[in-house]
Formats: C-alpha cells, structure tokens, sequence
C-alpha cells in the first residue's frame, strides 16, 4: 500500500478526536488505501463500537492484527476470554446493563457456533450485539479447515441467518453495505438482536484502494414512533370504561415507562403486574403493583391475571412463562396491546392494537383518557380492595419463608439455608451495596424473581428470555468495561457451565461478587419431573466440590464458604464485598422435597405431561 500506515492514521485518527475530524482538519486525507479488516475497525469506531470480546484463531488474524493497532492508539479495547459463549454473554450484559453495543470476534467454526449458541440470550432480550467471525476463502482452492463440511456456497450464512440478521463479505467492497446492515440490526430496529458479520479469511487482508472514509456508514438511530390510527385510542377508551377489573402486565418493552403506568394504572383502578425480567419498572413498594406474574409467578400477580375482565399488555412478547402459555387471561374479554412490533401486538385473539414506540402511545393513550373525563380514583373500589389483600397475602406468604431457619439436608448431613433464605439474605446486602443482581437460569432464578424487591429499573437483570445457564458469570466481565458492582447468583449447575469468568475476571480486573447456591441438583428440573412424574432423573450428582477452594486457586480471586445460616452467609458477604476484585462465595442449600424451600408455583406451563390440559384450556380461553 501507498500513503501513511495504519499506525499512522490510528494516531491521527486519536489525535483529532475521530475520522471525521481528522479529514476536516486536512490531518487526514479522506481517501486512503486500506484493507478490509482495518476498514470493519473503523466502520465500527465510526458507529462508537469500540469494545471487542472475544477469543482469536486462524480465521481472524488479519482483523487481529488491525485491531492491535487501533488498540495501541487507545482507539478500541479488546478482552481477551476463555470461552466465546462467555463472551456473548458478556457484550449481551453489556448492552442490557448500559445500552453499549459491543462486538464479539472469534476464528471460524467451532468458535465461531459457540459464541452463536450464546448469541441466543442477545436474540431473546432483545440486545444489539456484533457477531465477527471468519469465514471459508471465497475462490474455492478446497475445503478450510473447521468449514461446514457440505456443499454449496454461504454454509455459515445460512446457519447464522436463522438466529438474527447476517451478512457475508464475499466481495471486499461489500464492507460498506455489512456496516449499514449492522448498525440498523443492533440498533435501529424495532427488535434489536444479534448481527452476523462472516468475514472470509481471504477477504479480510484484501486492499479497498482509495477507499472513502466517509463512506463508512454513522451511527443509526432508532426512529420514535407513534400510532397515527385516531380510531385505535376511542376503541380503547370504550373498552377501559366499561371494564371492571383491569390488570396492566409489564414486558420489557415496558422500560423507562414508569412514570406512565402508574399514571394510567392511576386512572383506570388498575392492578401492575410484572413479567420476570421487567420488575423495578414500577417500584415494588407502589400499592398497585402486585409483583411479578406467569408460570411461576406469585399469589398476587396470578390472581390479578387470571381475575382481569381487560388486560393492557405493554412491551412484551408473550413468552410462554409470562402469560402461563396462554392461559392466565381467564376471564379477558378485551386486551389492550402496545407493542413496537406488529406481530407481538397482534398476538392475542379480542385485542386493541397499539403499534409504535410505548413511551409515546402510553402518554397518547393518557391525553385522551383526561380529555374523556377520567381522573385518579382512590383504589377504594371492591377491585382496589381485593388486590391489596391478595398482596398482603403474599407478603405473609413470603414472610414464612424467609422466618425458616434451615431444614435438614440429606446431602450436607446437617441443616441448611432454603434457597429463599439465602436468596433473600444475597438480595437485601446486594441492594443495600448498590450491587446490580443478576440471575443464571434454573431454581435460582426460578425463586429469585419471586423474592426481589426493585425500586427502579436496573437493579436486576434475570436472563428469563432464554435461561441460558452461566450467563450471570460470564457476565461480571461487564464491571472490567463499566465501573459497575455486579452480584451473579448461580446454582452449582450453571456455574459450571462456564467458570472461565474465575481466569477472565482477574486478566482484565473485573470486581464484583458470584454467590453459588449448591444444593448438588438441577433443581427447578428435578422439581419439575417430581411434579410431573413422581420422580426425579439424572439431575443430581455425588461429587463433592469445594468451590471455594477452586476459586482460589487463581491467583487474585478470593474463594469463601458462605455458612449454613443467613449471619454467617452475611459475614461472608461483607468480607467479599471488601475485595477489590472478583470474590466467589459457596453457599449450600436444602434440596429435597420440602415445599417450603421454594416460593411456590402460580401457574401453568405447557411442557411434559400437563401440555394436553394446558393446550385444551388454551383454546377454551380462545386467545
């Protein structure tokens, strides 16, 4: 190549504050020759991606090489990890937790499916998130290795292209069009997801001559939008004044919505019911919010569910927990639908469709409900009384629970914390020390969301989506790149799913706290066999593990056992919240059939031998 480095023009490009900046300035002429990789690097710096996860191969050395450069000019960060899975995770959390966009990178094949299988949780959340990995050389000289071993051209494509949007750059100049692509997939969209960039590995060193700059395609931003159709809000209306029990249910789509809700919550003498993954919308501590809701779900949420003559669904896609596969609207006649995407907004049978941006139609929806004579009602009515009872009543519920000093355990041979113990014991200390909560898949999650009391948004994150286990792990990386205190709460099965945050956390300096919950069980599986077919099957095991000790054996993290009761799992959790680094503390909990080592089961599920009763009350409800 001709002209100045790539050293060179990453140092200029610093220098002037951007590359925009630096063509202005005439430090940088706007037309330069330069590879395809450097040219995904700076598409990328151009959109404010500069954090890369990831593990490099043979299939990614050329993006490996100008990304080192780009690195040492203090333009990107890239964080090196032991696992692509755990990556994904990480750039997932990442954008969840601050709405920062991330890249993951690996090599081809088995790398590259690993990070595709976690890319399953930035699909189901709804998270922008680059995918970058290599792919087979594009003029045919035999198979590569770790390829799809078949015939035919754009294997991977195809593949990638079921979970999120994809884009193949067999065509070096086609660079342009995968960053335009890109930065509409992980941002723009109505749904965000994950975008999958394949890049050849012959591709990639390939020289752009006089390649434009500026042609390198901005940061997109998602468009507001608001439903223009004047009938919609009049339907609305109608319904919501002649309905007598009116449940709101929250999704996700629901966040930074607060102030709405309650506000039309207010108006129409509505219950709030949260879906596991949206609490700390609305603050616990509001009397109209009965807590979360669905197959699990509590006392209170369910019965507003299940009693609500119109519901109002706001932000959410229907996942099989969050409604109980279909059937907790027992006595809907009307549901009320607001969601930016058609399809999900169309989901329900009887519905009033609200299609467009949440925030926008809920205070549309508001502006029309005053200027029809609603005002605020007192919760006096007999549908106000009855759901502040039925939240006293999970209170008192929960109260029981947490009042249980230990049950004996056959495993540990002594008596044990439940796990709603010492779930509760780990959420009060990590509110109280402004930890952010997050939850890996299984009974722990399962209790956990039952038991949590978020005052606002952002004090938790439980992966419910796609309950991918090791994900809350993986994801104490995000404290590296963001300054915050994450808490990871996993069971002894998803923690070793993926362990490689125990290394990671200490190469990049990530602090923050994993409380594994041992009860040497799968247990919200084993539970559900037990309910379903009187017996558990192979979710157990017999090896004794010292996670502790495993802990410490990497140099900087610091390994403790939690205690059999809630002040000595308390001690442990102030001596590890004076680490400055990771800290990994071994709790063990009952596991047997004790029902009162769980929160309790609201609602229905369509899985195993219930799906032929679920399924005929789906279709009796007609929804």
């Amino acid at each position: 190549m001709t002209g100045i480095t790539i050293k060179e023009r990453a140092d200029l490009i610093r220098d002037c504050g951007g590359i925009e900046e630096a063509v202005t300035a005439g430090r940088l002429s706007q037309f330069q020759d330069i590879t395809v990789s450097e040219a995904l690097v700076l598409g990328l710096l151009r959109q404010g991606v500069c954090k890369y996860i990831g593990i490099f191969g043979h299939g990614s050395t050329d993006i490996g090489e100008a990304l080192r450069v780009y690195e040492d000019a203090g333009l990107v960060k890239t964080y090196n990890v032991h696992h692509e899975t755990a990556a994904s995770h990480a750039a997932t959390a990442l954008k969840i937790l601050t709405g920062e966009t991330a890249a993951v990178i690996t090599s081809i094949g088995p790398g590259a499916l690993q990070a595709f299988a976690g890319s399953l949780t930035a699909a189901s959340n709804g998270a922008g998130v680059w995918y970058i990995f290599g792919d087979e050389t594009t003029h045919n000289e035999g198979f590569n290795m770790q390829q799809i071993p078949g015939e035919g051209q754009g294997m991977f494509l195809k593949l990638f292209s079921v979970m999120g949007s994809a884009f193949s750059i067999f065509e070096p100049w086609s660079i342009i069009a995968a960053l335009r692509a890109g930065s509409s997939a992980t941002g723009a969209t109505a749904h965000n997801g994950p975008f999958f960039l394949l890049a050849p590995m012959n591709v990639q060193p390939a020289v752009l001559r006089k390649f434009n700059l500026l042609e390198l395609p901005e940061k997109s931003e998602r468009a507001v939008c608001a439903e223009t159709r004047e009938h919609v809000f009049t339907d609305a209306i109608e319904a919501v004044r002649t309905a007598k029990n009116i449940t709101i249910k929250l999704g996700n789509g629901a966040r930074g919505c607060g102030k709405e809700i309650l506000e039309l919550a207010g108006l129409l003498d509505a219950a709030i019911v949260s879906g596991p993954s949206s609490q700390g919308i609305v603050p616990y501590s509001e009397q109209r919010n009965m807590t979360v809701g669905g197959s699990k779900g509590s006392l209170s949420g369910n019965w507003c569910m299940n009693e609500a003559d119109l519901v109002i669904v706001i932000g959410a896609r229907a996942v099989c927990q969050w409604d109980c596969s279909g059937t907790a609207w027992k006595n809907a006649r009307r549901i009320i639908n607001f969601n930016i995407h058609p399809g999900h907004a169309a989901h329900y049978n009887r519905s009033i469709i609200v299609v467009g941006d949440a925030k926008t139609n809920l205070r549309a929806f508001i502006r029309n409900m005053k200027k029809n004579g609603f005002t605020p009602v007192d919760g006096s009515s007999p549908w106000g009384i009855a759901m502040k009872e039925k939240k006293k009543q999970w209170e008192s519920f929960k109260r029981k629970r947490y009042e249980l000093a230990g049950l004996h355990d056959r495993v540990w041979g002594k008596q044990v914390m439940t796990q709603p113990v010492a779930l509760k014991t780990a959420c009060d200390f990590a509110d109280k020390k402004s930890y952010t909560k997050l939850f890996d898949a299984g009974d722990v999650q399962a209790n956990g969301f039952q038991i949590i009391e978020d005052e606002r948004e952002g004090m938790t994150f439980t992966d419910t989506g796609s309950s991918y286990m090791g994900f809350s792990s993986s994801a104490v990386l995000v404290s590296a790149m963001t300054g915050l205190k994450p808490m990871a709460f996993c069971g002894d099965g998803s923690f070793m799913m993926n362990p490689q945050i125990l290394i990671d956390a200490v190469e990049h300096g990530a602090a923050g706290i994993i409380v594994i919950f041992d009860n040497r069980c799968m247990a919200a599986i084993n539970g559900l066999q037990n309910a379903q077919y009187g017996h558990g099957y192979k979710t157990s095991d017999s090896v004794v593990v010292d996670y502790a000790a495993m802990a410490r054996s990497v140099q900087g993290v610091l390994g403790l056992f939690g205690g059999y009761t809630a002040s000595e799992f308390t001690m442990a959790l102030e001596e590890a919240a004076g680490h400055p680094g990771l800290a990994v503390i071994h709790v063990p909990v009952y596991g047997g059939p004790d029902e009162r080592a769980g929160m309790g089961v609201f609602g229905d599920w369509n899985v195993g031998n219930w799906c032929e009763g679920v399924q005929k009350e789906h279709h009796r409800l007609g929804l």
